[in-house]
């Protein structure tokens, strides 16, 4: 017998909504398309940060969500526009000037635009000079099939459970493992939202998709145990074991038939999902 809950009604999208979010799902796609040219060894995480700044605020005119996002309990607001997570850090990593890139670095870059009051959010990996390890490679593009595997069982009538079955049963197949301190969300006028998107669990449980319903797929994959820590800076959050990580992520949205990727990239090849 399944356990799972019905998605409120706040959660489903009127088609207003869902063409604002295509919107902020597409600009959130472009800076992480922008951004890519000055990815080279020898620039600094808060150069990159900048660069995505400006090209929000001035470009897209759009809002950087991430920008003063967070603070209370002790821990500060984010003072940057865009996550920057290099090597071991599993994610929220913070832009700095002395966070120098080099040859053979893998760096997640994760940004939320806010347009007209929507979010899109997504992330992706790019190596650093072009070439990396051959583990660091096919760690990457474990996360990114990780998350397309999780992203084919998304349909009108399929389980939030099912994602991360799907997501968790590949990625332990590869030998590497999935983080389960930090998941997927739903999005839209807020920035996290339900459902949670967990990484890893059962078929057949959590909440049951509905057609509008909007969120995002992030599995992040660690090399070595999937056990993190937080640096004191209250953010920064690494793997235990100081082993690598990757992650990608996209936002999406639920039809009947399937889903459409509302953060697609011109790169992708995204054939195998239809809406």
């Amino acid at each position: 017998m399944n356990s799972y809950q019905s998605a409120p009604s706040r959660l489903i999208k009127s088609p207003e909504a869902i063409e604002k979010m295509r919107v902020a799902g597409r600009l959130a796609a472009e800076v992480l398309d922008m951004i890519k040219p000055y990815i080279v060894p020898g620039v600094t995480t808060l150069e990159l940060d900048t660069r995505c700044h400006d090209y929000i605020v001035n470009v897209q005119n759009a809002i950087p969500a991430c920008l003063g996002y967070g603070g209370g309990h002790g821990r500060p607001a984010f003072q940057h526009s865009i996550c920057t997570s290099v090597n071991h850090v599993v994610c929220h990593g913070i832009p700095a000037d002395n966070k120098v890139l080099k040859k053979g670095d893998i760096l997640n870059i994760d940004v939320t635009v806010i347009k007209d009051g929507y979010h899109g959010d997504t992330n992706m990996m790019y190596v650093v000079g072009g070439e990396t390890t051959i583990l660091a490679d096919r760690l990457c593009k474990v996360a990114q099939e990780a998350m397309y595997i999780g992203m084919e069982t998304v349909r009108a009538g399929s389980f939030v459970g099912d994602i991360g079955y799907a997501i968790q049963k590949y990625v332990e197949s590869q030998r590497f493992s999935v983080v389960r301190e930090y998941c997927g969300h739903g999005i839209g006028t807020v920035f996290h939202d339900d459902p949670q998107i967990l990484h890893y669990g059962q078929k057949g449980t959590g909440m049951r998709l509905e057609a509008g319903m909007t969120f995002t797929i992030e599995p992040m994959v660690n090399a070595g145990v999937w056990q993190t820590k937080t640096l004191g800076d209250k953010w920064t959050v690494v793997t235990k074991d100081h082993k690598l990580s990757a992650q990608y992520e996209h936002t999406l949205l639920v039809t009947e038939t399937g889903l459409e990727v509302l953060t697609a990239r011109p790169d992708e090849d995204l054939s195998r999902f239809h809406g």
